[in-house]
């Protein structure tokens, strides 16, 4: 998830998504992800403070600021690289699954009143971005605190 002034989606010349500024989000699905976990990530995202307040202090979320969200496919997030010299794919989830929850997740987002943008699915996509900071955190619905 990366924080933008702008971003957009093109496939083959055209523009499929746009935003101005807000938060740009690369999702990844592994097999063991669930409707859950996509409830959790969009309610996470809403509300995460990485949004400066008039002090320049991160305290304000993607509600509080009024941005949008760009919401992107990218099963290579979950493309492990230890072994060998080609990424192997295991953990990613099968693109029926991915995509039921890659689709749930943006109906929920959009429950939230955002503006939400996307690509398209499976689509080979050039992603232009403007950086905010740049600020980007991973969020992963799964993961352990340290």
């Amino acid at each position: 998830m990366q924080r933008v002034k702008s971003a957009r989606v093109d496939i083959a010349g055209e523009t499929v998504g746009s935003i101005g500024a807000g938060l740009l989000i690369l999702l990844g699905v592994t097999q063991a992800d669930s409707q859950e976990d996509a409830a959790y990530l969009a309610s996470k995202v809403t509300l995460l403070r990485i949004f400066p307040d008039e002090a320049g202090r991160m305290n304000r979320s993607l509600l509080d600021a009024g941005g949008a969200l760009l919401v992107v496919s990218q099963f290579t997030l979950y493309g492990d690289c230890k072994k060998g010299r080609r990424p192997s794919f295991e953990h990613a989830a099968p693109p029926e699954q991915a995509r039921a929850l890659y689709e749930y997740f943006v109906e929920h987002l959009k429950s939230s009143k955002i503006t939400v943008e996307t690509g398209v699915f499976q689509a080979e996509m050039e992603v232009h971005l403007i950086n905010d900071g740049p600020v980007t955190f991973v969020l992963d619905s799964r993961k352990e605190a340290p």
